[in-house]
């Protein structure tokens, strides 16, 4: 079987299709076969007001692809050159990858694994800000 794995904790909610699915008292595993079903953890949602930064803007345009709030179609023209500026700036090897992967995401419409290559670039930005701002 193929598809999206969710490993949940206790509580943990999660946004499938526009449904808000909460999961029971113990951990659970989750197996989204259906293919291209929107799903958005709420643990990684980013709020509007924290999508001040580039990279975190960037999330937040995936994010509202994934909760149904966007066109995927005017989106990814938001999407594709934000992420090409960005690898002209974030030019190591990791954040390159993880960027390609992002746009490689974007063109096959793969908006979950687009929000998870992007999400782990927030740390590096933020240690790039916060060097940049002393």
């Amino acid at each position: 079987m193929s598809g999206l794995v969710l490993k949940l904790g206790p509580r943990e909610r999660v946004l499938i299709n526009g449904a808000v699915i909460e999961n029971g008292d113990r951990r659970s595993r989750l197996s989204i076969v259906t293919p291209n079903a929107n799903v958005l953890r709420l643990r990684d949602a980013i709020h509007p007001d924290e999508a001040k930064t580039p990279v975190r803007r960037l999330c937040y345009t995936a994010q509202l692809i994934l909760t149904g709030d966007a066109d995927p179609a005017l989106a990814r023209e938001q999407l594709l050159p934000r992420i090409e500026e960005l690898s002209q700036i974030l030019v190591d090897p990791d954040s390159r990858r993880l960027l390609t992967t992002a746009s490689e995401a974007v063109m096959g419409e793969q908006f979950y694994q687009c929000l998870k290559s992007l999400r782990a670039l927030i740390p590096r930005e933020d240690r790039l800000l916060a060097a940049g701002s002393r």
